[in-house]
């Protein structure tokens, strides 16, 4: 059992390499590809450039969902976005103070806590798409619909702001001088690892879960969650690092808004996905996080997530971590 333990925690391990790898390759072959297309880099950084960072959350979910995985699907976007906020800006904050942009204080981080109400009431179907939704407990394809249709508002917000120099628009990876098989071949082998590296983490995380007892939710919410991080947790840390903490914050709720409206949308769209009653705590949680965040800049006179916001943020997840450990065979 303990070989076999090892294994499916060196598959883990390595889905997780080739899901991030992968976005990054995807990311740069298709930010190159529209660079020679003559696509203005505007819309390159908003969509392609912000898509890539939800790229291993959206293979996750979509392949959780079609495994009939719906505990992972959902897990890992209620999971990611707690453990962006708590786990990722804690640790960012206790390593230099982040500065928000007002355009961030003022829209976007009370759009994220909207979202946050809106998910599980679309999933745990408490009224407001009643009798056009599928069955309570269920996110649908109509609810899907609305997310999307929200996230297509927030793209239009973003234009906006960057078109009016309120925001700046993402840097784009893309190489201009790149020869066409090259880009090809990084789209191609970029979007072939993101597939396999999904498929390699959900059987890894499935079995590990069977093995040791757990639920699909607490893996979901935990180690597949802290997976598909990734991306967000080396921006920030390299963010703090090099003195540029002002975008850390822009980068974590543009992440999660795009978690919850794209990722959940799409899969929602493409195959309706169970929503557990058991989640009902943890988006209570997800959305603490989210007001947690809003009140601890927008009470705080320099507008700057402070060493003590992010500790506190870190003793909340051990404690949210604590209560999903004794919750674990649920």
């Amino acid at each position: 059992m303990f070989t076999e333990i090892l294994d499916l925690v060196g598959l883990l391990v390595f889905g997780f390499i080739l899901l991030v790898k992968g976005a990054d390759w995807f990311v740069e072959g298709a930010a190159g590809i529209a660079n020679k297309l003559g696509v203005p880099q505007l819309v390159i950084g908003l969509t392609i450039v912000a898509m890539g960072t939800s790229a291993p959350e959206t293979a996750i979910s979509l392949t959780a969902s079609f495994q009939e995985s719906a505990a992972l699907a959902v897990g890992n976007i209620v999971g990611s976005n707690i453990m962006n906020v708590l786990v990722i800006l804690g640790i960012t904050a206790i390593i230099t103070p982040l500065a928000v942009q007002k355009s961030t204080i003022k829209y976007e981080m009370p759009f994220v806590i909207f979202i946050s109400v809106l998910f599980p009431i679309l999933g745990l179907g408490l009224g407001l798409t009643k009798g056009l939704a599928a069955p309570d407990g269920v996110l649908s394809r109509i609810d899907g619909i609305i997310l999307l249709l929200l996230f297509v508002i927030y793209l239009a917000y973003l234009f906006y702001m960057v078109k009016h120099g309120q925001a700046e628009a993402e840097e784009i990876p893309g190489e201009k001088n790149a020869n066409w098989l090259k880009l090809l071949a990084l789209l191609a082998v970029g979007l072939t690892l993101i597939i396999l590296g999904s498929d390699y983490t959900i059987r890894s995380a499935t079995k590990l879960a069977k093995l040791f007892g757990m639920s699909e939710r607490f893996i979901g919410l935990t180690i597949v969650a802290f997976g598909t991080s990734l991306p967000e947790l080396a921006t920030c840390i390299a963010a703090g690092l090099k003195k540029n903490a002002d975008i850390a914050i822009g980068n974590i709720v543009g992440s999660n808004i795009f978690n919850m409206l794209f990722v959940g949308g799409v899969s929602a769209v493409i195959k309706p996905v169970t929503y557990q009653g058991g989640f009902f705590i943890d988006s209570a949680v997800c959305l603490f996080t989210a007001a947690l965040l809003y009140l601890s800049v927008f009470f705080n006179k320099k507008r700057v997530l402070n060493r003590f916001s992010g500790t506190l943020m870190i003793v909340c997840y051990a404690a949210y971590f604590a209560y999903l450990v004794m919750k674990s065979g649920n």
